[in-house]
């Protein structure tokens, strides 16, 4: 069980914190560098931190699911708050997958036709469902953090 535990929150400390570094540290920090550097630089971020969110998403569901049947008695056994936990999680997986398949998929083809105005169009739709997954993510860890202590 302690496997699983680590597993899973050092896979939440990877996607959450990756998503805040992101927005609130590199987005600002890249704002003044020259439109064609900037795109570059994202195409080499989404492509290291992505396949990590990959794995991330992947171990997540996998040792959340395992920790409620192994540990927690099932899932008519679970409180309120690991029901919410399970349910932004997988809210915060499929918008995952939203964002490869739709603007990152876009971004990635606007850079190899050569079109910065696209990419950067397709950049503020990865931008919009990193936003909402971080706030779901912190609303996640806060349930993680308090839950049992909600009576």
């Amino acid at each position: 069980m302690a496997y699983l535990a680590a597993i899973h929150v050092l896979s939440a400390v990877v996607w959450v914190g990756g998503m805040f570094f992101a927005l609130i540290v590199l987005r600002p920090a890249v704002g003044p560098m020259a439109p064609a550097e900037r795109l570059a630089l994202w195409r080499r971020v989404f492509a290291r931190f992505f396949p990590a969110v990959g794995v991330s998403v992947l171990a997540l569901l996998a040792t959340g699911h395992a920790m409620i049947l192994v540990e927690l008695g099932g899932f008519g056994a679970i409180g309120l708050s690991v029901h919410l936990m399970q349910g932004t999680g997988v809210l915060m997986a499929l918008l995952f997958l939203v964002l490869l398949l739709g603007p990152y998929r876009r971004f990635l083809k606007a850079l190899d036709a050569g079109s910065p105005p696209a990419a950067g169009q397709a950049i503020e739709g990865i931008r919009w469902i990193i936003t909402v997954n971080l706030a779901l993510g912190v609303a996640t860890l806060v349930i993680a953090a308090t839950g049992r202590y909600w009576g």
